[in-house]
């Protein structure tokens, strides 16, 4: 039996009705146990790609679902929820790294007095609004284009993950990013304006 790569978990196909979705939403418990059950690959996949750690990912994983069940009352029953799941798992890794990053800790005396990590700036206010513009823009795309958006600049994945998660064929995956690439360049010009 060949063994297979944690990440390569990433190809699932199913998806839960909006039955499955709306007794999530009430924290019904077989209604959770089909969403782990449909979509814990996909989200252990995301979680493993950002991490490459085994334990780290079913840790973020676990986070995953329980932030999905604290957050189940904004889920929307007439969506495939795997785009959502697989951003609050991206989410949950980058939590469990940043956990992981200040373990590694040295005395203070031992550090430089220009180290980055020390010179407290203040946030950068035109790149925060620029985000949120960014994030507002994206929410206002279709359905179908704001998913292929999310996972692939949210979650990090490529055409053809893109493709197995949804259950489309790369030539669909690649005609909406287009579609949504060219609202989002539109929707956004006015930043390019100002950049320049």
């Amino acid at each position: 039996m060949t063994r297979r790569h944690p990440a390569d978990f990433s190809d699932h196909r199913g998806t839960v009705d909006a039955f499955v979705l709306e007794g999530f939403r009430r924290g019904d418990e077989s209604a959770v146990r089909e969403m782990y059950r449909t979509y814990g690959k996909l989200v252990y996949a995301v979680a493993y790609r950002a991490l490459g750690r085994r334990e780290l990912a079913e840790e973020a994983t676990q986070q995953t679902f329980v932030r999905a069940w604290q957050a189940a009352d904004r889920i929307d029953v007439l969506r495939d929820p795997a785009p959502w799941l697989a951003t609050i798992a991206k989410n949950a890794a980058i939590d469990v790294h940043r956990r992981e990053t200040r373990r590694e800790t040295r005395a203070i005396e031992s550090v430089s007095a220009e180290h980055p990590d020390l010179v407290a700036t203040s946030p950068d206010l035109v790149a925060l609004d620029a985000v949120w513009q960014v994030r507002q823009a994206i929410d206002a795309l279709p359905a179908d284009e704001r998913a292929v958006v999310q996972l692939q600049y949210m979650s990090g994945m490529t055409h053809r993950e893109i493709a197995a998660t949804l259950g489309l064929a790369i030539g669909t995956v690649k005609s909406r990013l287009h579609r949504a690439h060219g609202k989002l360049a539109n929707l956004l010009s006015h930043l390019r304006e100002v950049a320049s």
